[in-house]
């Protein structure tokens, strides 16, 4: 069994999901919307994603959707998406860029566990770590 994170949008899927393609040199796959299905649905959820998933990095997805139209999302902090590598250069990157428009909680710095580490929320009200374990001395 594997574990995908599936995140719900209130009418920002599509945005979020370019953004973190950017980011995380994704590849958007399979998306559908609500239109395509065979039910009866207000215009304006018409064109709200109902299903997509990115996939980036060595066997990495993140699943997503829109919420149908009056079932709005309630944003929450129980849960935080997390990246973790050895590449500084691609953690500072990734820390930088998911940050615009967002909030910083805890900058991207050295920390006792031998890591450079930082806590942000990104401008779709999505958490993250991300986590870069420093080379060891000699």
């Amino acid at each position: 069994m594997q574990l995908h994170a599936y995140l719900t949008f209130n009418g920002t899927c599509e945005d979020a999901l370019n953004f973190y393609k950017e980011v995380l040199d994704g590849e958007i796959i399979g998306l559908s919307r609500f239109g395509e299905a065979p039910m009866p649905m207000d215009d304006d959820a018409k064109n709200r994603v109902m299903h997509a998933t990115l996939n980036f990095g060595d066997g990495n997805s993140l699943m997503a959707s829109d919420s149908m139209g009056g079932q709005e999302v309630q944003s929450t902090s129980s849960i935080t998406l997390s990246l973790s590598g050895t590449d500084l250069v691609e953690g500072t990157r990734c820390f930088e860029q998911l940050s615009e428009g967002g909030q910083d909680n805890m900058p991207f710095e050295d920390t006792f566990w031998g890591a450079r580490f930082g806590m942000l929320t990104d401008k779709f009200g999505i958490n993250w770590m991300i986590n870069c374990e420093l080379p060891k001395p000699e």
